[in-house]
């Protein structure tokens, strides 16, 4: 068995007292044993797609940079893992919605661009974000084989079943979303990834009032087949603790067999423009 967090909280205007919060929640999952921990979308800053504002650019920072440096002493601290959802800064002009990976030495393992980018109302993400260009990476670490799909991501299976094939043993989904009325289509996506998948999928919402936007929270871990492994959490600051065993995988990849009968020699309709 093992355990892992997710930390979910309020934002402020002001970046260093964030990152300052989540560190302390951080803390408080590892003291309590959590191996691997995850943040939410973007997490040391407001949610800056709400509007398109120049201005707000200047939130975002280089990886690696402060706040990956500031997390990987922690890491280290505890011989933990940690995935730190970012503003990214490659260049000015160039940014991305990024999630770090840093090791349990504190070393920059790696990063997950997101993909999929939305344009809707209240994520005005085009505005902000080029589309990711790393693909579908996975992270190995000594616990296990880690993925990532960043929100949107979530809604495009393609991803989650590109990481799986690559190894992956627990996907980590940071979001930001606020619509109370599609709660049920965020659980019951995640779920099917999981599902067809035979993986663990970690959802990491965030919570607090910016605005006209209510984050509602309900961060959860779904096992292999779907099934919630702790109940969805509420609307505060808090981490989310989850005890997982990697080798109901194999068992519920042997009871359903989706990789043995998939036939990729006739999918390519899938990339057909």
């Amino acid at each position: 068995m093992m355990r892992i967090a997710g930390i979910q909280m309020a934002c402020q205007e002001d970046k260093q007292e964030n990152v300052k919060r989540a560190l302390e929640l951080a803390e408080a999952a590892l003291d309590r044993g959590a191996r691997i921990v995850c943040f939410q979308e973007c997490f040391p800053v407001p949610w800056v797609p709400s509007v398109c504002d120049l201005r707000r650019f200047s939130y975002a920072e280089p990886i690696p940079g402060e706040t990956t440096e500031r997390v990987g002493e922690l890491a280290k601290r505890y011989g933990a893992v940690a995935i730190c959802p970012l503003f990214e800064r490659q260049n000015p002009g160039t940014y991305y919605n990024c999630a770090a990976v840093i090791g349990p030495n504190g070393e920059l393992l790696g990063k997950y661009r997101k993909n999929h980018i939305p344009q809707m109302p209240n994520y005005e993400e085009k505005f902000y974000f080029r589309p990711g260009d790393s693909g579908f990476p996975v992270f190995h670490i000594e616990l296990a084989t880690l993925g990532i799909q960043i929100c949107w991501d979530n809604f495009f299976p393609e991803g989650s079943r590109i990481l799986a094939l690559k190894g992956a043993e627990i996907i980590f989904a940071p979001t930001a979303t606020s619509a109370p009325a599609a709660i049920p289509r965020w659980e019951r996506v995640i779920a099917a990834n999981a599902i067809s998948n035979g993986v663990f999928i970690f959802r990491i919402n965030r919570v607090g009032e910016e605005g006209n936007l209510h984050f509602y929270g309900r961060s959860f871990c779904l096992d292999p087949y779907g099934e919630f492994l702790c109940e969805p959490s509420g609307e505060s600051d808090g981490a989310i603790l989850a005890e997982i065993d990697l080798q109901m995988i194999r068992e519920a990849r042997e009871s359903w067999a989706f990789f043995r009968d998939r036939r990729p020699e006739i999918y390519g309709e899938l990339v057909e423009r």
